[in-house]
C-alpha cells in the first residue's frame, strides 16, 4: 500500500480532525487499516472499549478507504452505518479497523470494516458503511 498516499491522508486527517484517536496505518487497493488506542477514557463500566470507539474507528476506515480511491474529497460523508458487536474487546490493546469497499461510485461508496483487539484473530466487531460522495 503507497506510503505517500498513506501520509497524505493521515496528515489530512490530523489537520481536519484532532479530536480523532485515530491512526491511520494503510491505505490503497480500496482498502484501509486503521488503529484506535485504548486506554481508560474508551473504556465503559465493566472493563471492555466502548461502542462510541469502535464505531469511530469503523468510520474513519471507511473514510481513509474512501479518501484512498477518489483523493481528499473533505465533503465526503457517512449516510449510513450498520454495526454488529461479535464479542468483549480486549481494554489492554487498540481496536484495529480493517476496511474493505464494496462499491465505489461517482456519488455513493459502500464498504465493510472489520474490527479486532489488535494481535487477536477473533473478530470484535463488524460495520457496512455507505458514504455519499460530492458531485466535482
Amino acid at each position: 500500500m503507497a506510503s505517500s498516499k498513506k501520509d497524505e491522508i493521515a496528515a489530512f486527517i490530523a489537520r481536519e480532525f484532532p479530536q480523532t484517536r485515530v491512526q491511520v496505518l494503510a491505505v490503497g487497493d480500496r482498502a484501509a487499516r486503521v488503529a484506535h488506542e485504548v486506554g481508560i477514557a474508551e473504556l465503559r463500566p465493566g472493563g471492555t472499549v466502548s461502542g462510541p470507539v469502535m464505531m469511530a474507528t469503523a468510520d474513519v476506515a471507511l473514510y481513509v478507504a474512501i479518501l484512498g480511491e477518489i483523493g481528499l474529497v473533505p465533503l465526503t460523508v457517512t449516510t449510513s452505518l450498520s454495526f454488529n458487536f461479535m464479542r468483549k474487546p480486549s481494554a489492554d490493546r487498540r481496536i484495529v479497523g480493517e476496511c474493505r469497499l464494496l462499491k465505489l461510485g461517482r456519488t455513493l461508496a459502500v464498504g465493510e470494516v472489520s474490527l479486532y483487539s489488535e494481535g487477536q484473530d477473533e473478530m470484535v466487531a463488524h460495520a457496512v458503511g455507505t458514504y455519499a460522495i460530492p458531485p466535482k
